[in-house]
């Protein structure tokens, strides 16, 4: 009897054992299957969102493209025709040719972004010279100054100050024309701050909370964590656009 007692507990401990086994190999089939599903799905939204980026990258090629060639050669033209008069070529009509022509550059890298599967904007503050220099041609005074020790920033930080400058730039250009403008870059531990004031009257500038170009910016600032201010000054006449981007470290 001992011995069918001794035999049962091993038949049922043997019993319990595959059973644990078999529970064992269910669960890692079931993680199996979801780990699979979840990156089905992830393949499909990739897919999806690859597809999106596609269909922009061919709007904006059919919209703009035909467009900004259209402006480079008409002001190409008239620069090759003011020549052979002998006569001065506006400093506007040359501010328009290379504008176009940074549009262009500029459209040819949105759209190898799009068409990527990578980040690939490489605009920054590396051609903020570059940008002041252009709006300076074009007839519109503008001061930049420097406050601290510059340091490198990350990639996306660097574009959105870039893009944030550029965006103050042109509404100062738009609404206030003739204005002057000043840019300042702060530079202090962990914050980078970017500060665009002018002096004119802006009537038809659109308020703190309207326009694409401020809603663009709110959403760059907001992205990086970060605070924008967006209204007319409080100290003088003009428009004060302010962004406090604070700075992780670089991955």
């Amino acid at each position: 009897m001992l011995r069918l007692y001794r035999a049962g507990w091993v038949l049922s401990a043997g019993v319990m054992v595959v059973a644990a086994a078999m529970w064992q190999l269910h669960l890692r089939e079931v993680e199996q299957r979801a780990e699979e599903a979840e990156r089905t799905k992830d393949e499909a939204a990739m897919r999806r969102a690859v597809e999106e980026r596609l269909r922009i990258a061919r709007e904006l090629h059919d919209s703009l493209t035909h467009s900004i060639s259209v402006i480079q050669v008409q002001a190409g033209v008239e620069v090759h025709l003011a020549g052979k008069r002998g006569d001065e070529v506006p400093p506007a009509l040359l501010a328009i040719q290379e504008a176009g022509a940074d549009a262009a550059r500029e459209l040819r890298a949105t759209l190898s972004v799009l068409r990527s599967t990578e980040e690939g904007d490489t605009s920054g503050l590396a051609q903020l010279e570059s940008l002041v220099a252009r709006a300076r041609t074009a007839g519109q005074p503008v001061t930049v100054t420097v406050v601290g020790a510059r340091y490198p920033l990350p990639r996306d930080l660097d574009q959105a100050a870039y893009r944030i400058v550029q965006e103050a730039l042109t509404n100062v250009s738009r609404h206030a024309g003739g204005a002057c403008a000043t840019v300042q870059l702060r530079y202090a531990p962990g914050e980078l701050t970017v500060q665009v004031d002018d002096d004119g009257d802006l009537p038809g500038a659109p308020s703190a909370g309207q326009g694409l170009g401020l809603i663009g910016m709110r959403e760059r600032v907001a992205a990086l964590g970060g605070r924008l201010h967006a209204g007319p000054r409080e100290d003088s006449a003009g428009f004060r656009v302010r962004a406090e981007l604070p700075v992780r470290a670089a991955s």
